[in-house]
């Protein structure tokens, strides 16, 4: 109420936050829990996360984290809820190469500092086959910190997130993407499937039809998690399950 910038923009632009500010505000007077309804925009403390987990997970630093939540000190509770603050996402920096007449992957890859894997990684190369005027991502500043993955013509966020076996909400939440819209040649971080994935030990008894029946999955879904090739199971197998 004593801002001195453009109020009527500010109330137009923030008006769900400020609601919610109020609501909450009002909770915390009369005694009663806060709980707003599920939305990108908050998140719940569980068992075993940190301030830098937390931050990591959605693409902002410690310190935008505890200014956003008025925290002094890094202590979390279970079921605490921070709201996270919303940036736009990061330009990705990359460098592109034009396939020229002569030009190979070998070649290439030796004049920036890559194996050919690395090139072909970079730009889901299945074969060494390259044609004059293709584009090529020589380098970016998330190559080498974690699992990427660069859009080309055709992919979905749902086609991405099951080539890696994780969820698309995972994928979003880690690149900070407020729609499904992807852009060719874009960089998508990719989180670690291992955490989006349960396992199950086979027992006695077990057949791959009752543990997707259980899970709420398919036979097909778990051979493919787990490269199987037949149906065969042995006690003491350890399967991966879809979350």
């Amino acid at each position: 109420m004593d801002s001195t910038g453009d109020d009527v923009s500010q109330i137009k632009n923030n008006w769900e936050e400020m609601a919610e500010a109020v609501v909450k505000a009002i909770a915390e007077y009369i005694g009663v829990p806060y709980v707003p309804e599920d939305n990108e925009n908050y998140y719940r403390v569980q068992s075993g996360d940190t301030l830098w987990g937390i931050a990591r997970k959605f693409g902002i630093t410690v310190d935008e984290l505890k200014k956003a939540n008025n925290l002094t000190n890094n202590g979390l509770s279970i079921g605490q809820l921070l709201y996270i603050p919303r940036e736009e996402t990061k330009e990705v920096e990359t460098k592109v190469y034009t396939v020229k007449s002569g030009d190979t992957l070998y070649g290439i890859a030796r004049k920036y500092n890559l194996s050919v894997d690395e090139l072909k990684k970079l730009n889901n190369l299945t074969s060494n086959n390259l044609s004059i005027g293709q584009k090529l991502i020589v380098s970016s500043s998330l190559s080498d910190q974690e699992n990427t993955y660069t859009v080309m013509k055709g992919d979905t966020l749902y086609g991405i997130a099951n080539k890696f076996g994780v969820s698309v909400d995972a994928i979003k939440k880690l690149n900070n993407l407020t729609s499904n819209t992807l852009s060719i040649g874009k960089v998508l971080r990719i989180p670690d499937s291992t955490n989006n994935k349960l396992t199950y030990t086979v027992k006695s008894g077990d057949t791959l039809y009752s543990i997707a029946r259980t899970y709420n999955t398919t036979v097909d879904e778990i051979k493919r998690l787990n490269n199987l090739t037949s149906n065969t199971l042995s006690i003491g197998q350890t399967l991966i399950l879809p979350n």
